[in-house]
């Protein structure tokens, strides 16, 4: 069974950055898209940012763009999150997928595999 485990995820102050990790074990996913989303306390997941499986193709919701960077390592298996610029409405539990094709998607149903999550809390 496909593992995905996310890491990085932690407090940080409005304006601050972090970078997320998630290390795909037990199969590799250099074939597949990838995805982060997130879902803060009582709403529904949102998805963030999706990479093709090469990593040479990217999309961005809204609401991230320009301060979120998707990349991929697909030598280590790792997908990365660099969140810039954050904000207090970004605090959410972030989790990373692992799509059954190769291409982007923005829909949590396209994506097969995914992470138990990491909590992102930004302070005012």
């Amino acid at each position: 069974q496909v593992q995905l485990v996310e890491s990085g995820g932690g407090l940080v102050q409005a304006g601050g950055s972090l970078t997320l990790s998630c290390v795909v074990t037990r199969r590799t996913i250099s074939r597949n898209a990838m995805g982060w989303f997130r879902q803060a306390l009582g709403k529904e997941r949102e998805f963030l940012a999706t990479i093709d499986w090469s990593g040479g193709m990217t999309y961005y919701a809204d609401s991230v763009k320009g301060r979120f960077t998707i990349s991929r390592d697909n030598a280590k298996d790792t997908v990365y999150l660099q969140m810039n610029s954050l904000k207090p409405e970004d605090t959410a539990v972030y989790y990373c997928a692992a799509a059954r094709g190769s291409s982007r998607s923005a829909r949590a149903s396209e994506y097969a595999y995914w992470g138990q999550g990491t909590q992102v809390t930004v302070s005012s």
